[in-house]
């Protein structure tokens, strides 16, 4: 073969080697982008100056995008908090969102991450779409799916709240969050709740049982106050493999402070109105053997007319002090073991001289209805003059103990 056929057959066999290079290039290229878009729709080809615009692409790096929930993960945790994140590029928005709308999220000052401020739900599926922007100035989408996991009601707290949304209350009354399953990480579920009140005042939880947390303030609320209880625990986990099933939001008011002041020693009570005097009314308060408790109760809730029968606290219907009464009228609850104020018009005789009751508090009719009529519940009576004492749990005994005491109950300490 001469020298020139030669050089020749080279110079064609080293095109063949570049346009395969550049053919492999194309296809390495496209494989990182197969996830992705370009919005600005622009076609690959050569250059006005006759160089490749493809090599040019080539020496861009490709935008990363990565998410702490993988693709088509099928079992998310509810507490997982999402985030994304990108390299090579900036991200311009983010967003998670399901049949019930978009989860809440927040992306870095830098553009370098976004992170969810929301919480997942279970049994849902979420799309995920980044648009994320390239050192070139090209905009990438990128999209992807998760389900979260499946939780049965079992798997779930529900709370209830005391007071009811826009109830105005007394000033004894403590909030009151009751759970349907227990929760056994109270200190994390704590960490998700909060009484804010204008004027502001101090207090603190502390839990009655595993279903059960009060917060109380620092000393009775001040009249007029307004309250909002935020219970953000959904999807929050409560230990035990149990989540929050909602979040709740409560506002409620507080009234005037209305304080009953009742000694059992000279039978009377004293009834005060923001500080003032309104009314003694003579009263009788539990015999011996049935001894009205001593200390500070709440008015739990009210009845125009209860049946009160003596064996739903514990006294047999053949004993001579049994009792079943159809109508007492103008009853108040003051303990869940059965004391109340009422009216007693068979008692009004010993009215402000002797104790003939078994163990509530009672006052003829007229006074019972004016008093009925001011009592809001949460409204507090202090009761003296027995060696008896009230209990922290036998109704909203909460200003049973003092705030120290009451604090050492909170999971935070």
């Amino acid at each position: 073969m001469s020298t020139s056929r030669t050089h020749t057959f080279r110079q064609g066999r080293r095109l063949r080697r570049r346009l395969a290079g550049v053919a492999t290039l194309a296809l390495v290229t496209t494989g990182l982008a197969a996830c992705q878009s370009d919005s600005t729709g622009e076609a690959s080809g050569p250059a006005a100056d006759g160089s490749s615009s493809t090599s040019e692409a080539a020496q861009v790096s490709p935008v990363k995008v990565r998410s702490d929930v993988g693709g088509d993960s099928t079992a998310v945790p509810v507490d997982q908090r999402v985030t994304i994140s990108a390299s090579g590029g900036t991200l311009d928005s983010v967003t998670v969102s399901s049949e019930a709308g978009r989860l809440a999220g927040k992306l870095s000052s830098a553009g370098d991450s976004w992170t969810a401020s929301g919480r997942l739900e279970p049994g849902t599926d979420y799309a995920v779409r980044t648009v994320a922007e390239r050192s070139d100035g090209k905009k990438v989408t990128r999209t992807s799916r998760f389900h979260t996991q499946d939780l049965t009601l079992a798997q779930q707290t529900y709370a209830s709240v005391a007071p009811l949304q826009d109830e105005t209350v007394g000033v004894g009354m403590p909030v009151i969050v009751t759970f349907d399953v227990p929760v056994t990480d109270k200190a994390t579920i704590e960490k998700h709740m909060a009484v804010k009140a204008s004027p502001a005042q101090a207090g603190t939880w502390h839990w009655i049982s595993d279903t059960e947390v009060h917060w109380r303030p620092k000393t009775y609320w001040k009249a007029g106050s307004d309250v909002s209880v935020d219970v953000d625990i959904n999807s929050v986990p409560a230990g035990a493999g149990i989540y929050g099933q909602e979040s709740r939001h409560v506002d409620f008011h507080v009234g005037d402070a209305n304080v009953y002041k009742v000694d059992a020693q000279t039978d009377q009570m004293r009834v005060f109105q923001n500080g003032s005097l309104l009314r003694t009314i003579p009263i009788t308060t539990g015999k011996p053997g049935f001894t009205t408790r001593s200390g500070t109760k709440v008015i739990i809730e009210k009845f125009a007319s209860k049946r009160m029968n003596s064996e739903t606290v514990g006294i047999p219907a053949d004993s001579p002090d049994a009792y079943d009464i159809d109508d007492v009228q103008w009853a108040m609850r003051l303990t869940y073991s059965g004391e109340f104020i009422h009216a007693a018009p068979w008692s009004v005789a010993s009215q402000g001289r002797e104790n003939v009751s078994h163990g509530c508090t009672g006052m003829s009719d007229a006074n019972a209805k004016w008093l009925y009529d001011m009592t809001r519940r949460g409204d507090v009576v202090e009761y003296t003059g027995t060696d008896r004492p009230m209990t922290l749990t036998n109704g909203y005994g909460d200003w049973n103990d003092s705030f120290a005491e009451y604090r050492a109950g909170s999971a935070l300490g």
